[in-house]
């Protein structure tokens, strides 16, 4: 687009109006706007005057300390606008002052997923960096460039003589038309510098010239001709992106300046003061217009201040922002200030500082346009620095802004007030740095001396520690530890809106209770992370997918634990410099295992591992070596899974191996070791764990009644969770026990065996049709022949017995099933695999790859 010049909102609406227009939030208003995150604060405040539910989750992740991709926010509000039952209008203003790459993300990423009910207005000076060409190329953009907004002679001859109120001559307006080329401001500036002039012709005569030097004339008339009080009034108050009576009061530094009647009177006088609510509380300065009053400020004009006093009219409109609550508008003015002194007041914030309450972005944006002697100076702003840093994940700059700090602290005396508090709030910084590379000994001992050294006022960063201790606790197996340091630093985030801690304790918490086999609690914890987290959430709530996966997939739901492990994933993406997403890879890898998928398993396994090796996330080497261990049992590859087993000591992956290579008696040793110390460490899960492989152990053994005790007693402690998959995975062997536990019928958890020999027969028909597509694939790649109708689970058992060489009649005995009936599934599995005889069937059976 040419470069367009300010058109005022009037002219922009037919005569019938669209009908809604999002507006009443400050819009696309400066420089300052480049922040991203401010960007789309103002961006969902314009849409919810139009729907209130619009946007609503993102303002939540906004304020946390890593907001999702830009990508995953714009989604929602996507989502949300389509919900809207109104079609209405979005009018971006000055698009030309955003110079964010990521603000041009999020809006190319309306334009391309708008939906149909929405309306795009984007006015700019500039060709914004979108994708104008292709929408131009689908005849999905309507361009208003320089010429389409020019007015005509007779709209300007409406404009001056109407809406201006002058009484031209066709041939007067003509003539400004021409010379003004039909921009609409310059028709309205050189209107305001004819209103109340007696020589209409002199001004006429000398209106000529660029537009530049044509508007820098009528700025100068048109001021000229207001009286000293309202100059002054623009004068002193252009320093402010908004305005509203109170602050301009402020400004003034009077609170008997009526400036809420000014301002109205400045609008009816149609003095470049636009609203920006329906109330007409807010308003602001025509960009342009107020561009040249701060020009004409600066420059000393004789109504303004002197120059050296510019700085104080900035920390009276911090102060009155500040008293108010909004802590962000406060701290740029304190920059334009240059108030070093203030804007680190404002940062530090009184307790909770200011990158806690969602200005991560803002305190950055000013530390960082800091000379380093000044921060050099002060070790707060470097902590402080080194903090936000820690939020937005910049991992990599974080250590030597905390050197620096602590460089700048050795100057201090010993006794300062604050010296022993910001060491610990670096101590508690470096602890939850650790917590990226999970190294639990570095946690406790940096989390421990944040403690100690924290003022016990600095709730805040005590609460993060807190967090961070119990992470560490968690790590080395100490659970109650773990649960008790969580659940601390809940009740003391919630009671202070430490929105990150809480989130993150919470998750801690529902893995805690995850481990103790309370599956619902964990559900419940789980899925109130995702409320704290947002719509769209934060990247940390990949941990709250990925529990609400592993609980799904336990209560045999592959469909729910399919989705939450894949959104688990997308999340854990978007974090840098850590390894969170190797668990959501490796957790999908199970799933697929569990459909049949290996080969798919085995992929993902194989690029976790790469990723591990390459970046030195050691500690998911155990876990990488487990997941490879079900794939090598799999393909039976015994001696390959038993090294692994042994090197990465791996209980009860090595007991699974030695139950696969008949070591039963070494099996129920191993097991029986890992029960006792899970027993005594309170791990319920690894104690459930063991002891339905003890229980087929048991029965390997020939110990019929000790293993159908023990897999009763499993089955006890997994009912009341809903385990599933627990007992699914062992696989024949274990639904032969449960078997056997529901003909004895005499044990109370007969039932939940019953439930679970359903559930497993469905699973085999499942992996029973994926072996047949699979195989017709390959078969009809290579031109053999293919099976054509699947065969039942019944069937599939009847042709077992077969493979097995029984009898028709022995399989009657075994599956309590007429003569009669047997021989007619023996006709009906005949003619599915297209063979005569029983050993036909069996050979076709393995060529398909029906039997295990």
């Amino acid at each position: 687009m040419s470069p367009l010049p300010p058109v005022s909102a009037k002219r922009r609406w037919s005569a019938n109006g669209p009908p809604a227009t999002a507006g009443g939030s400050p819009g696309c208003r400066s420089k300052r706007d480049n922040d991203p995150i401010r960007f789309l604060t103002y961006l969902i405040a314009a849409l919810q005057t139009v729907e209130a539910r619009i946007g609503e989750g993102v303002f939540g992740v906004l304020a946390a300390g890593q907001p999702p991709s830009i990508e995953s926010m714009m989604t929602a509000i996507v989502r949300d606008i389509a919900d809207n039952a109104s079609p209405f209008l979005l009018v971006l203003d000055d698009y030309h002052l955003v110079q964010s790459s990521q603000a041009d993300e999020a809006l190319a990423f309306l334009l391309e997923h708008m939906p149909p009910r929405l309306h795009l207005i984007i006015a700019t000076r500039e060709e914004p960096k979108l994708p104008i060409a292709r929408l131009r190329a689908r005849d999905q953009v309507t361009e208003l460039r320089i010429a389409d907004l020019r007015f005509t002679r007779s709209e300007a001859e409406h404009f001056l003589n109407k809406a201006m109120g002058l009484s031209l001559s066709p041939a007067d307006v003509a003539l400004l038309a021409d010379r003004t080329e039909g921009w609409i401001a310059g028709l309205q500036l050189a209107g305001l510098a004819l209103r109340g002039h007696s020589d209409t012709e002199h001004v006429l005569r000398t209106f000529t010239g660029s537009h530049r030097f044509v508007l820098d004339y009528l700025v100068e008339d048109v001021l000229s001709k207001l009286s000293p009080s309202v100059q002054a009034f623009l004068l002193l108050t252009c320093i402010l992106d908004r305005l509203s009576g109170p602050i301009c009061d402020a400004v003034l530094g009077t609170a008997a300046t009526p400036s809420q009647q000014m301002l109205h009177e400045l609008e009816r006088a149609n003095l470049f003061l636009l609203p920006l609510d329906d109330e007409r509380r807010w308003y602001r300065y025509h960009h342009l217009f107020g561009e040249l009053l701060r020009q004409l400020l600066y420059q000393g004009h004789p109504h303004g201040v002197d120059p050296a006093s510019i700085p104080e009219l900035h920390k009276r409109a911090s102060a009155w922002y500040e008293a108010n609550g909004f802590e962000i508008d406060a701290l740029q003015h304190a920059a334009a200030a240059q108030d070093v002194d203030l804007a680190t007041r404002l940062i530090e914030g009184n307790g909770m500082p200011l990158h806690f309450r969602g200005g991560t972005g803002p305190v950055l944006q000013w530390l960082e346009s800091q000379p380093a002697d000044v921060l050099a100076g002060r070790p707060s702003l470097l902590v402080i620095h080194a903090s936000a840093m820690l939020m937005v994940g910049r991992m990599n700059g974080v250590e030597p802004k905390l050197r620096a700090a602590e460089a700048a602290l050795e100057g201090m005396p010993t006794d300062a007030a604050n010296r022993r508090d910001l060491l610990g709030h670096i101590a508690s910084i470096r602890a939850t740095l650790a917590v990226s590379r999970h190294e639990a000994d570095t946690i406790i001992d940096q989390s421990r001396l944040a403690l100690e050294l924290l003022h016990p006022n600095n709730l805040p960063v005590r609460t993060a520690t807190t967090w961070t201790l119990g992470y560490a606790h968690h790590l080395k197996g100490d659970r109650a530890a773990a649960r008790e340091a969580y659940g601390a630093a809940i009740a003391i985030s919630e009671a202070i809106g430490h929105r990150i801690v809480l989130l993150m304790a919470t998750i801690g918490l529902g893995n805690m209770q995850e481990a103790d086999n309370q599956l619902d609690l964990a559900t419940a914890t789980y899925r109130r992370v995702l409320e704290l987290a947002g719509d769209p959430p934060v990247p940390a709530a990949c941990e709250a997918h990925h529990g609400l996966a592993r609980i799904s997939y336990e209560r045999n739901d592959l469909a729910a634990a399919l989705h939450h492990g894949e959104l688990s994933l997308h999340l854990a993406r978007q974090l840098e410099n850590t390894d969170r997403f190797v668990a959501s890879e490796l957790f999908l890898a199970r799933v697929k295992l569990a459909l049949g998928d290996l080969a798919g398993a085995s992929a993902l396994i194989d690029g976790a591992e790469l990723f591990v090796r390459r970046h030195g996330f050691s500690l998911l080497q155990p876990d990488i070596a487990a997941a490879q261990i079900q794939v090598l049992l799999r393909r039976g590859d015994l001696p390959a899974a038993a090294k692994l087993s042994v090197a990465y000591e791996l209980p009860l992956s090595c007991a699974q191996v030695q139950l696969a290579q008949g070591e039963a008696g070494a099996a129920y040793e191993t097991l029986e070791a890992w029960r006792r110390q899970a027993e005594a460490s309170g791990w319920a899960d690894e104690r459930l764990r063991a002891m339905t492989l003890q229980a087929l152990a048991l029965s390997r053994l020939g110990e019929r009644e000790q293993a159908e005790q023990q897999v009763a007693e499993a089955l006890a402690l997994a009912e009341p969770a809903g385990f599933i998959r627990l007992f699914l995975e062992e696989g024949k062997p274990m639904a032969q026990l449960l078997h056997d536990v529901t003909r004895r019928g005499t044990s109370s958890s007969a039932s939940y065996a019953n439930k679970l020999l359903s559930a497993w027969e469905t699973d085999q028909l499942e992996l029973h049709k994926h072996r047949h597509r699979q195989t017709n694939d390959s078969h009809l790649a290579s031109g053999q022949l293919v099976l054509i109708e699947l065969l039942s689970e019944r069937e599939l058992n009847v042709l077992r017995l077969i493979a097995e060489g029984l009898s028709n009649q022995a399989i009657c005995e075994r599956l309590y099933l007429a003569l009669s009936t047997v021989k007619g599934y023996n006709q009906t599995i005949f003619a599915k695999l297209q063979v005569e005889r029983r050993t036909e069937a069996v050979a076709r059976a393995r060529e398909l790859g029906l039997l295990d």
